[in-house]
């Protein structure tokens, strides 16, 4: 395989000494815009029990991680194993406007189907316009509103569920 010049975007799935490139990519992007707890520490850590490297896949430009997705099983039960979740997603500031978002996207849609899924689902901040954008872009439909459901500086924010089909 050639590599591919530095322009051209790679995904490709996380591993563990990827660590810091993610974590460094969530640092960069924290924002009250779509984020619903408070800013953490630069050295927390990623990966857990509960995080682990197979659920991510990583934009690549230039060698060097600027993106990611993360998707879950939604809810670990047989009757759900058809539901995937994105329970993440960033594009560090300075490559926004390639369509990244939307190649991580495609890349967490294409591996949930490879792996049975039929349905994709993801909660968003309902005042977050450039992902729902983004989303809605990439056939997500709103399913749902929880209303006022967080706090967020003083304002009272609409939690936003989301999904799509993968068939």
């Amino acid at each position: 395989m050639t590599a591919m010049p530095s322009n051209d975007v790679i995904i490709r799935p996380a591993r563990d000494e990827d660590e810091r490139a993610i974590r460094a990519v969530d640092h960069a992007i924290w924002s009250p815009l779509s984020e619903v707890a408070p800013r953490g520490p630069e050295d927390a850590p990623v990966f857990d029990g509960d995080h682990r490297p197979d659920q991510y896949l990583l934009a690549e430009l230039g060698g060097r991680v600027v993106g990611y997705v993360r998707q879950i099983r939604e809810i670990p039960l047989p009757s759900n194993a058809h539901v995937r979740q994105i329970q993440g997603l960033g594009v560090l500031p300075e490559a926004r406007g390639r369509r990244i978002g939307d190649a991580l996207l495609t890349a967490a849609c294409e591996a949930a189907r490879a792996a049975g899924a039929r349905r994709m689902t993801l909660r968003v901040l309902g005042h977050n316009t450039p992902a729902r954008r983004l989303y809605e872009r990439n056939g997500f439909q709103v399913l749902g509103v929880l209303p006022e459901h967080f706090l967020l500086e003083d304002s009272y924010v609409d939690d936003v569920w989301m999904g799509r089909t993968l068939t």
